[in-house]
């Protein structure tokens, strides 16, 4: 592995229960091991279900798509992926992906309604989950849970 690691794309194809569609995807990644066709995923998914960032992929190149295809995941890096979407267009949604930067979780503003927070590993998931349901038992927001690590889905369960 060489120290400066190149960037990719890699191309996610699924189906979408929430659009009821086929869908496609493209995350950067880093590249970890080309020989074995493994990236780390760079970026936070806005739709993609079951990946979050950190997460060590498989993926290989597809001539019919003219670019890497991911294939598996290979290590689950723990970190979760939340889809939000504002209920309330009184509140900014600004305001509200502040209140989850102070519990320590990055989000990327999809459009005027609709937010993705990542939750990292080290973050204590019952606190974010506990935000998350006020402010949807409030009208506020509603959410998604597509990539819940296994330690956050045990920091929840009763």
């Amino acid at each position: 592995m060489s120290e400066n690691k190149q960037a990719h794309k890699i191309i996610f194809r699924f189906y979408s229960e929430v659009f009821d569609r086929e869908m496609v995807e493209t995350l950067w990644a880093q590249e970890v091991d080309a020989d074995q066709g493994l990236y780390k995923i760079d970026s936070i998914p806005y739709y993609v279900p079951l990946i979050a960032t950190d997460d060590i992929v498989r993926a290989k190149y597809d001539s019919m798509e003219e670019g890497l295809l991911f294939q598996e995941t290979v290590t689950p890096s723990g970190n979760s992926t939340i889809q939000v979407i504002r209920q309330n267009e009184d509140t900014p949604l600004l305001d509200i992906r502040k209140k989850f930067a102070q519990l320590g979780c990055v989000s990327v503003e999809v459009n005027a309604d609709f937010f993705v927070l990542e939750v990292p590993l080290t973050i204590n998931y019952a606190v974010v989950k506990e935000l998350l349901d006020d402010l949807e038992a409030d009208g506020e927001i509603e959410y998604a849970e597509p990539s819940l690590s296994d330690v956050h889905r045990e920091q929840t369960s009763s």
